[in-house]
């Protein structure tokens, strides 16, 4: 997830590698209508976040298997890959096997990857890939890792030579196999040119009646093929089929994210109660305080200090701006280098021009406030009439009084002032005065007479 994960994107794609994507998991344990693999992670689906991570390898063939739900992953995915079904479902070499048409001819190295296993970096599968590419010509690389507890995880044979014998299922595991630490996350690298030899070779005399994937190992080696494991970190190939593993992979997300952003400069006063989205840019020298939220889209400058309790869509704060606390921008708000918005400020689709203020309990909506002005406490933009949305433009170095509301479409000009309490639907001249209350009224001692009255009743 950190700087190794970076998208190096290569002018053509390799024409050596494939990938298959297994999504055919009916995803029950997430009790939801949405595709498992298309729940978010850091702001988007998390098959999307493994197929950013192909972008560094630039695969020629992208296919992913899925069962049900196929309409929805689909229509997320695009034309980024070919979609094929696995219906029936009989496991997850069952599911290589339905590629059989897209990848029949291929003779490359074809990576096997879960929809479901977000995390990946891609430094660990060129790793993979390097190995099956070594002078050894591995017919099968299996990723393993090391967890802190093995659970029911199959557990990786190899020999002193570091080959890999066998995969070993957890109940079929002896007591000294279980002490194996190195065990299976699933995912592999294949000869395109052997692998439906292998999977032609599967049968489904188990328990399940199912064909696994993992058999492959054995069939492999009764063939007299190489077999060979990598070693990923645990966190890296954490699944997701419920959703406190769906929590447990954002945590794991959201802290890969704050040590980058810190390893880069930004200082984060709490950073566990900071949470950022998988595309949030933020500069050097910033400074962000507790309980801050970053949804998509959101781009913060250099030396911009963002105080508590913030949450930020789609939005810019340009360099060296305050914004916070308690402050809500929402998408297309662009916050100018050393402006300000204060506690309890929403601002939408405006832009903010450099040294603005808004200090105090307002809302800004479809509007561009200059260069200087100062927008007052309990200020509004009335920029929807039901129907429409209208622009506000309030010009350099004017002040808007507090409890002022602007019904849009109108303009403040340059340098003019609007008094407290009123309610704008003209233009204002640059350099004028606006002001639309009533003339205030004094009647004496009649609050002494009210008080005596209504105490008498």
């Amino acid at each position: 997830m950190g700087k190794e994960n970076i998208t190096m994107l290569q002018s053509e794609p390799q024409s050596d590698l494939a990938v298959i994507i297994l999504a055919a998991g009916k995803g029950t344990r997430m009790k939801s209508s949405l595709h498992k693999v298309l729940h978010p992670l850091g702001g988007r689906p998390m098959l999307h976040h493994l197929m950013d991570t192909l972008g560094a390898l630039n695969p020629v063939r992208k296919v992913i298997v899925v069962g049900a739900g196929k309409e929805q992953v689909e229509k997320s995915v695009g034309g980024q890959a070919e979609i094929v079904v696995q219906e029936p479902q009989f496991g997850t070499g069952h599911a290589v096997q339905v590629t059989r048409d897209q990848l029949q001819d291929f003779s490359g190295d074809v990576l096997i990857l879960y929809g479901d296993v977000p995390l990946l970096c891609a430094a660990t599968l060129q790793e993979l890939l390097a190995k099956r590419r070594s002078k050894t010509d591995p017919a099968v690389v299996v990723l393993g890792f090391e967890p802190k507890d093995s659970k029911a995880y199959g557990r990786l044979v190899v020999n002193d030579k570091g080959e890999l014998l066998s995969i070993i299922e957890h109940k079929d595991a002896s007591p000294e196999q279980r002490a194996i630490r190195l065990c299976n996350s699933g995912i592999m690298a294949m000869d395109g040119a052997r692998m439906f030899d292998l999977l032609d070779s599967l049968d489904d005399n188990n328990a399940a009646g199912e064909f696994y994937l993992t058999d492959v190992v054995a069939i492999a080696r009764d063939k007299g093929y190489g077999c060979a494991v990598t070693v990923a970190t645990e966190t890296e190939v954490i699944g997701i089929n419920s959703r406190s593993e769906l929590a447990e992979a954002e945590r794991i997300f959201q802290n890969n994210k704050r040590q980058d952003f810190m390893d880069a400069g930004v200082t984060l006063l709490d950073p566990e109660t900071v949470y950022f989205s998988y595309d949030t840019i933020i500069g050097a020298d910033v400074v962000i305080e507790p309980n801050v939220f970053f949804a998509p889209g959101v781009t913060i400058e250099e030396g911009a200090v963002i105080k508590a309790f913030c949450h930020f869509e789609a939005a810019t704060i340009r360099r060296g701006a305050a914004v916070g606390p308690y402050a809500r921008l929402r998408p297309k708000a662009d916050v100018g280098a050393g402006a300000k918005i204060g506690n309890f400020v929403e601002v939408k689709k405006s832009i903010i021009e450099e040294g603005a203020k808004i200090s105090h309990l307002s809302y800004i909506g479809d509007a561009i406030i200059g260069t200087g002005a100062n927008i007052g406490a309990g200020t509004i933009t009335c920029n929807y009439d039901g129907f429409n949305k209208a622009l506000t433009e309030i010009g350099p170095g004017a002040f808007i009084g507090s409890n002022t509301a602007l019904v849009a479409p109108v303009k403040i000009g340059a340098g003019a002032i609007v008094g407290a309490g009123s309610v704008v639907t003209r233009e204002v001249a640059a350099d004028a005065l606006a002001v639309t209350r009533s003339k205030q009224k004094e009647i004496g001692g009649w609050a002494s007479a009210f008080r005596a009255k209504q105490t008498k009743k």
